[in-house]
């Protein structure tokens, strides 16, 4: 049993405004004395429960406990924060989970009856050494949280066995090494490993038959770990561990078979055509299509996922190259540029070849906007907006003040980065982000002459429409002597 602590304590409550923040502070037990009525005992020794849970609502494992924290909720006077207490007795060698739910921001935190702070977080997990008393305590994240919460105590059932079968996920402990599992797969398919933990950074490895290799870090999310690919039958070894040294706590690991989108149709080679979509799988080695293009235009290319960081390789007649990782935004790739009749080879992959996962890939015709006519070269004219097409290469224009002016110069494109330049008498600027965003935006007082303004992407790699706009303001600048 944990030993019993004083009449006053001191309780290590949650505050601040960032959750999780702890600051130790003395708070007066309001309302309770050494003859207020205990709870009733919940061991059936007949043993008299701590003064830390005497009077204290109990709250047990597998249950529910709803709340509310109010402005009649006790006080942490640290950081003006509301709390609330419960008594809780558990069982050693246990491994008790205790999670938060509802409107309130807040978190949870689990102390032994010399109320020592033994964990906080959203959801606490704790392995108990002593059976005893223990107290939890649902504060809100800073003064201004309130609101209705629940509260949800679980033991957590720990598998010791090696191995994992589909659709029968399992909770472990990993302990400073790594675990093996066996993993057989009876019917070739697509499927979906997940190793999942809050105490450190998950890393799953997979070997299976033909030399079949696949690892993962962080593609299920927030440190997650997630294999996603398709298993021929056969046994495959499955290893969980951390990404850096040694760690251990709580982890859970899943094997799921996975649906494909409409028809289930893949094609990860082949011709593909303008007007065409459709999905593939990568999983590590790049995958090549043919394009055919037989009219002359404006096309646009895009790979789009949400497992996977896309990216596209377009080659073609006389040395024609393109490649793009970004452009289409949410790491999906776009190509989008003049096309000459001829055949293209298009390689799809991912920014980092170790990633894995499902994608569309589209080829599209695109057309101008009504009344655009693209100028890509020639003279600027202040107050005039002009539309130009960037494909790899520099766009070279000439600007000439008359009188000495503060100068403005805007380049903005929804499909790649822009960069603007301008050099002359005295002059050589530069800008990458300057009109918010990805465009581009130079404001310079210059004086009478002829400069020359270069529109560009950041990158080479990018390609598209863009509008280029200058306007100038008379002002008086001194000549430099």
């Amino acid at each position: 049993m944990a030993k019993s602590s004083s009449l006053g304590f001191v309780l290590v409550a949650v505050g601040g405004a960032v959750v999780g923040f702890l600051a130790a502070q003395v708070i007066p037990l309001q309302g309770l004395s050494t003859d207020a009525t205990p709870v009733e005992n919940v061991d059936g020794t007949g043993k008299q429960p701590s003064s830390a849970v005497a009077g204290l609502k109990k709250f047990t494992l597998n249950e529910r406990m709803n709340g509310e924290i109010t402005s009649a909720s006790e006080l942490n006077g640290k950081d003006g924060s509301r709390f609330l207490r419960y008594a809780m007795t558990l069982e050693a060698e246990d491994l008790v989970e205790i999670s938060l739910r509802g409107a309130l921001q807040g978190i949870v935190a689990l102390y032994d009856d010399q109320l020592q702070l033994l964990a906080s977080a959203p959801t606490v997990r704790q392995r108990i050494e002593e059976s005893g008393d223990y107290v939890v305590v649902v504060s809100g994240a800073d003064a201004h949280s309130y609101g209705p919460f629940s509260v949800n105590g679980r033991t957590i059932e720990l598998s010791d066995s090696d191995t994992l079968t589909v659709d029968a996920p399992i909770d472990s402990w990993l302990n400073n090494e790594a675990r093996e599992f066996t993993l057989t797969i009876a019917e070739a398919g697509m499927y979906q490993i997940e190793m999942r933990a809050d105490d450190f950074d998950a890393y799953l490895v997979l070997e299976g038959p033909n030399g079949y290799l696949r690892e993962d870090d962080d593609s299920a999310g927030d440190l997650n770990a997630r294999i996603s690919d398709f298993l021929a039958p056969g046994d495959y070894t499955l290893r969980a561990r951390t990404a850096y040294g040694d760690a251990n706590g709580l982890f859970s690991l899943t094997a799921e078979p996975r649906e494909l989108p409409g028809d289930g149709e893949l094609r990860n080679d082949g011709p593909i055509s303008p007007n065409e979509s459709f999905n593939g799988w990568y999983s590590g080695q790049d995958l090549g299509y043919e394009l055919e293009i037989e009219e002359a235009g404006m096309y646009q290319i895009e790979m789009s996922s949400s497992e996977v960081d896309s990216y596209l390789v377009l080659e073609g007649p006389n040395g024609y190259y393109r490649e793009d990782d970004d452009s289409a935004g949410n790491l999906d790739a776009r190509v989008a540029d003049f096309l000459a009749p001829g055949t293209y080879q298009l390689t799809a992959r991912t920014a980092y070849g170790s990633e894995s996962g499902l994608f569309t890939l589209a080829v599209e015709p695109r057309e101008l906007p009504n009344d655009v006519e693209l100028q890509n070269e020639g003279a600027l004219t202040s107050g005039e907006t002009l539309n130009g097409w960037y494909s790899g290469e520099p766009l070279t224009y000439e600007l000439t003040i008359e009188e000495s002016s503060l100068v403005t110069i805007a380049m903005r494109s929804s499909d790649f980065d822009t960069f603007l330049e301008i050099s002359g008498p005295g002059v050589a600027v530069s800008d990458d982000d300057g009109a918010g965003g990805t465009n581009s935006q130079l404001q310079e007082q210059l004086l009478p002459g002829t400069y020359t303004v270069s529109a560009r992407g950041y990158s080479t790699a990018g390609s598209g429409l863009f509008e280029l706009n200058v306007e100038t303001e008379a002002a008086d600048i001194a000549p430099d002597m």
